[in-house]
């Protein structure tokens, strides 16, 4: 590559404008534009890139619908409810809540489709809960439930699934069918890495909660713990598509909170509608900088040049996922995860293909990687969320981090090794590939 190039100055102006503060987005719609004006194309083709990509992908609408879901949820009582069933299941354990912290998350995932959104509303509570009366140190406690959010996403509805799915063109709902095992076996990973920890540090065992309240406590959460039923019930009966899923999500948190519970206010409902919003419109500029940016990479062919590059290299298919990996785990320590997704693994996708890696399998890997970033320094966004939460320092809390992102690389090495802990449930219900 030339470095007087019309590409490699985009590249350099799109770095050197996301250093200096502009959001990403900006950034890769400013250096794309710089690209056309170079290389003497038409500056439109900008506006007509994001236009067509924006509105004709009604898959994109399920984003800011499952964020709103997500928001709506924490400020009814939802939340409080799905924490006290899941402590009447598990909190008699020594360390139970602890494992607590982990069952709402496998719970909480089938809800809301966002880490940072189990982080900063379940996470709170779990946080607050664990550190009441100096029964956990602030860091462990905030680390664990950083670690537990990185669920969310992995376990059906998943935003990032959806982004993968809009640049990959894969089934959306096999992707969601694709990461349930791969997210209880992440959960499963923590839930060991809980349990060693919990001799170790002599964590405190809670009082049980007696069998005859279990039925009463099941009973105030079966409203909640019915949602993932409804929402993923909707998508595999074929009453709903994954967007229409998103908005029966968002209208049923709503009635649930509002009308069943009672519990949100209207000054509470508008905050979360504005919150919603605001996140939705930071996800939409980043969709729209990579619609534009991912032009330029195909008129550069550069996904060509590096299936070219790999041929060459004469990967194995196992191989090129380790390679793949590799790079998305270092790049999680640098880059923001959609980032990551709408950017680089369009580049990577045809590579996949070539290579006759099953499309599903590929972006349950991809999206696992991008998840562990959000928990690996230096730019953890979770880690960075979760200083803000708990308060304590942010190199306590990645210290305490590492034992549960080594046992979750150790989950993500067998779902890569395994294609069929990916690809049972999927082709159980009738995919083909």
């Amino acid at each position: 590559m030339i470095l007087t190039s019309p590409f490699s100055l985009a590249i350099v102006a799109m770095t050197a404008l996301a250093f200096l503060g502009l959001p990403i987005g900006h950034a890769m719609i400013a250096g794309s534009v710089l690209y056309l004006l170079l290389a003497g194309l038409d500056l439109a083709t900008a506006a007509e890139q994001m236009l067509n990509g924006m509105y004709s992908n009604y898959i994109i609408l399920a984003v800011p619908l499952f964020v709103l879901a997500a928001e709506l949820m924490n400020i009814g009582s939802m939340t409080e409810r799905l924490l006290r069933f899941c402590d009447a299941i598990v909190g008699r354990f020594r360390g139970g809540l602890a494992q607590v912290n982990v069952l709402q998350s496998i719970i909480f995932a089938g809800m809301s489709g966002s880490a940072i959104a189990d982080a900063a509303g379940t996470g709170k509570m779990m946080q607050n809960m664990m550190t009441a009366n100096g029964k956990y140190r602030a860091s462990y406690a905030a680390a664990l439930t950083a670690a537990t959010a990185v669920i969310g996403p992995i376990i059906p509805p998943s935003i990032p699934m959806i982004l993968y799915a809009l640049v990959s063109d894969a089934s959306i709902g096999y992707l969601f069918l694709g990461g349930v095992i791969p997210g209880l076996l992440m959960a499963a990973a923590q839930m060991v890495i809980v349990a060693i920890g919990a001799r170790r540090e002599n964590f405190p065992v809670e009082a049980p909660t007696p069998l005859r309240d279990l039925p009463r406590i099941t009973w105030q959460a079966l409203p909640t713990l019915m949602m993932p039923v409804v929402l993923l019930g909707g998508i595999y009966s074929g009453i709903t598509t994954p967007t229409e899923a998103a908005a029966v999500a968002a209208a049923y948190a709503l009635v649930i909170s509002v009308l069943l519970y009672r519990s949100v206010s209207f000054r509470a409902f508008y905050k979360s509608v504005l919150d919603s919003a605001r996140t939705s419109a930071s996800i939409g500029m980043l969709i729209a900088g990579a619609l534009v940016f991912n032009y330029v990479v195909t008129v550069e062919n550069i996904p060509d040049g590096i299936k070219l590059w790999l041929d060459a290299w004469q990967l194995s298919p196992l191989a090129f996922l380790i390679l793949v990996n590799i790079l998305l785990l270092l790049l999680g320590c640098l880059l923001e995860g959609t980032t990551i997704l709408l950017v680089v693994v369009p580049v990577l996708i045809p590579a996949a293909k070539a290579l006759g890696i099953d499309l599903v399998h590929f972006g349950i890997v991809v999206v696992v990687n991008i998840m562990l970033g959000l928990i690996t320094p230096p730019y953890g966004l979770l880690l960075f969320v979760m200083t803000r939460i708990a308060n304590v320092p942010l190199r306590d809390i990645v210290k305490d981090t590492m034992p549960f992102l080594f046992a979750m690389i150790g989950a993500l090495a067998l779902i890569t090794l395994l294609p069929g802990l990916v690809l049972w449930l999927p082709r159980l219900l009738g995919y083909q590939g």
